[in-house]
């Protein structure tokens, strides 16, 4: 049995949803990982920690939908240039290895 996830952009065009569904996946990962931790070590509830960290990653999930499916290219508008790929590829992998970092660091 095959599941195909029809996902279209704002002109009806249908996109891919694999990056949308990994960049989901990764921040509901990191704000429901560390977001509680660094919670309660500020002094917050549990419970105000779980709804800040699940905040976190709603919008961290509206974001991603708007840039990767929302405003998402067709399938069919060909392969983008290699110069924009490549810096925003550098980009995120930046903007992932700070925030790793920044998650590493032992809190005072």
């Amino acid at each position: 049995m095959r599941v195909e996830l029809r996902v279209h952009n704002r002109h009806g065009d249908r996109v891919d949803p694999v990056p949308f569904l990994v960049t989901a996946g990764l921040a509901f990962t990191f704000a429901l990982s560390f977001g509680p931790i660094y919670g309660l070590s500020y002094g917050l509830t549990l419970p105000t920690s779980l709804a800040l960290s699940t905040l976190a990653f709603a919008v961290a999930t509206a974001l991603a939908y708007q840039q990767l499916v929302r405003c998402a290219p067709p399938l069919d508008a060909g392969p983008l240039p290699p110069g924009p790929r490549v810096e925003r590829l550098l980009y995120a992998g930046a903007g992932l290895g700070v925030l790793i970092v920044a998650l590493t660091v032992p809190l005072l």
